[in-house]
């Protein structure tokens, strides 16, 4: 239940001997099922929701205690900035436990007020003590959680139309590459918090272009043919942007709802027909649902909700968010990973108007993750449930749950031959300090295949990004959510042909040469160049601090450039389009 934006060295406070006692005898009814929650992690699930300022229908509790209708705005706001991320939407229960009315009159205010400013050892920020509310914003906060929650509208075929803009159909777009830029070096970097995305030349160092985007782009994703770069926001609108054009620029967007994370293009090439480029497909959030559309003008073609039973208990859930979507290479089939309920959705879109979904239980909790090096087993984190699920997509199948450390975070994840396990997957963890290496040949390293068969010990908790490149004999990890900014300000590095000597430290934040101006300067996501003799890190500040791109030679470890520009506000996530592209990683 915390900003992204928080400063990383406000960690939690002791609460007075009082407030403890309060909290200990009302049994801690709403702390989380995970014991010592990092804080890293909880930064991480409660990010601003894109929905604080979307209208929704209202419905007050007459049980509830009185609030004024500025209050009421007012708590609403704060919710889905800093609570929604762990607690859901609808106030239901995600990451974090269910804050309904039925649950929360019983409680009364006295006992949330004390929750709410406090904190717990579960994972509830202490929000009064740690500054980031006042007294009476807690009260509020208190009185708010004991009303229903505020109902968001859906959001259908209609509502998508009108968001829809073809800026340059395709028959007005280049026939032919109509630059001089080498496009499979492009860099697609987000500029979180200006709407944003930097297209910058990996051989130059220089801007391309400032992209008008949704806000806080979460990924960027290659169509099959490289042409395409698309970049969805979390406030669920898409960019498809042309790198043929002269200078490439968007030419179609569209919004797949109010909240959203994901986003792929058709990939598949074989027996059952050609549909590179041919539809893209995004996972929403809120509504919870995932949209096919035209491959070439976002038209929106099918949407299929997500609502149903979780994977473990059968129960129902109302708003199962699709945390990731890849596009299979053995048949025409998206690979949807839906969080809450825990199921990994093989969507055949060879016919859409017939779609066929074959449903497999993975893990709740689903998150990201990446393909191995063949490109046939899906590796995705479930991080809650601290396993990740092996997904045989030709074979349609879970070959195998995982379990790895506290909360794995792996981005994509990162591929490499260990010298003596063999080909192997690894990944980071928001909640400890380790990264798992998990076995993934079943044919020539089977007794290892599908195994957490080693732990590599970081810095500390608090990683999102890890990476490797088939040319680098080199593994790299950040950290930009661990409180401490030693840790936070720089990467780690190993070496894979031996692993047991530890890791270097690269101060990258350092190298960046930004002015003191207090700003975080936290170091994220490792991204290789094409030829991976390169690697790309942000150094991310806040919207009024100064950031910058730092670029490491991976035979040296050392310095070789730093991009600064003032338009480079708040860089988080970037991507190269040849790796991204081929799933190089």
């Amino acid at each position: 239940m915390t900003s992204l934006r928080t400063p990383l060295h406000r960690l939690p406070v002791l609460a007075p001997l009082a407030a403890v006692a309060i909290f200990a005898a009302a049994g801690g009814a709403f702390a989380q099922d995970k014991k010592d929650v990092a804080p890293g992690d909880v930064q991480y699930h409660a990010a601003p929701s894109a929905l604080t300022g979307v209208p929704m229908v209202e419905s007050r509790n007459p049980k509830a205690p009185p609030m004024t209708q500025a209050e009421f705005d007012k708590a609403r706001q704060i919710y889905f900035e800093r609570c929604a991320g762990c607690h859901g939407v609808l106030r239901k229960g995600a990451t974090g436990k269910p804050l309904t009315p039925d649950l929360t009159i019983g409680k009364g205010t006295d006992y949330l007020k004390v929750f709410i400013a406090y904190g717990s050892p579960a994972g509830m920020p202490n929000w009064q003590t740690s500054g980031e509310m006042t007294e009476q914003e807690v009260d509020m906060m208190a009185r708010y959680i004991q009303h229903d929650a505020p109902l968001p509208p859906e959001f259908g075929l209609a509502d998508m139309k009108k968001t829809w803009k073809v800026i340059v159909p395709p028959e007005q777009r280049p026939k032919r590459k109509m630059n001089a830029y080498n496009i499979e070096n492009i860099f697609s970097t987000t500029l979180r918090d200006t709407g944003e995305v930097a297209l910058i030349d990996g051989d130059t160092k220089q801007i391309i272009n400032i992209v008008k985007t949704g806000y806080a782009v979460h990924i960027s994703r290659l169509s099959a043919s490289g042409r395409y770069l698309f970049v969805i926001g979390r406030d669920a609108k898409i960019n498809m942007i042309d790198l043929w054009m002269e200078k490439p620029d968007n030419v179609a967007e569209i919004r797949v709802g109010l909240e959203a994370r994901s986003v792929d293009t058709s990939k598949y090439k074989g027996k059952a027909g050609d549909f590179t480029d041919k539809y893209a497909i995004a996972g929403s959030y809120w509504p919870p649902q995932y949209t096919i559309m035209n491959g070439d003008t976002l038209e929106p073609l099918k949407i299929v909700s997500t609502r149903g039973n979780t994977v473990d208990t059968q129960d129902y859930h109302p708003e199962p968010r699709v945390a990731s979507i890849v596009a299979s290479h053995f048949k025409p089939e998206f690979v949807v990973n839906v969080k809450e309920t825990g199921k990994t959705l093989m969507v055949d879109y060879s016919n859409i108007d017939a779609l066929k979904v074959t449903e497999i239980g993975t893990a709740r909790f689903l998150h990201d993750g990446g393909w191995d090096s063949t490109k046939r087993y899906f590796m995705v984190a479930a991080n809650q449930s601290n396993k990740i699920a092996a997904v045989d997509a030709k074979e349609g199948k879970l070959v195998r749950l995982i379990d790895v450390g506290k909360i794995p975070h792996p981005g994509r994840g990162a591929n490499f031959v260990h010298p003596t396990f063999g080909p192997v997957w690894a990944t980071g963890h928001l909640g400890d300090e380790t990264i798992s290496l998990i076995g993934t040949d079943p044919l020539k390293h089977k007794q290892h295949a599908f195994k957490e068969v080693a732990k590599l010990t970081g810095p500390g908790g608090g990683a999102l990004f890890i990476k490797s490149h088939p040319k680098s004999t080199h593994l790299y990890s950040d950290a930009p959510l661990n409180p401490d900014p030693k840790i936070s300000q720089a990467v780690v590095v190993y070496d894979i042909r031996n692993l047991d000597k530890g890791f270097t430290v690269l101060p990258i934040a350092e190298w960046a040469g930004l002015p003191d101006d207090g700003g975080a300067k936290r170091v994220v996501q490792p991204e290789y160049n094409k030829a991976g003799d390169e690697v790309w890190f942000a150094v991310w500040s806040a919207k009024d601090k100064a950031s910058a791109l730092v670029v490491v030679d991976d035979k040296t470890l050392k310095l070789k450039t730093v991009i600064k520009d003032p338009r480079l506000i708040t860089p988080t996530g970037h991507f190269n389009v040849y790796n991204t592209q081929h799933d190089v990683y």
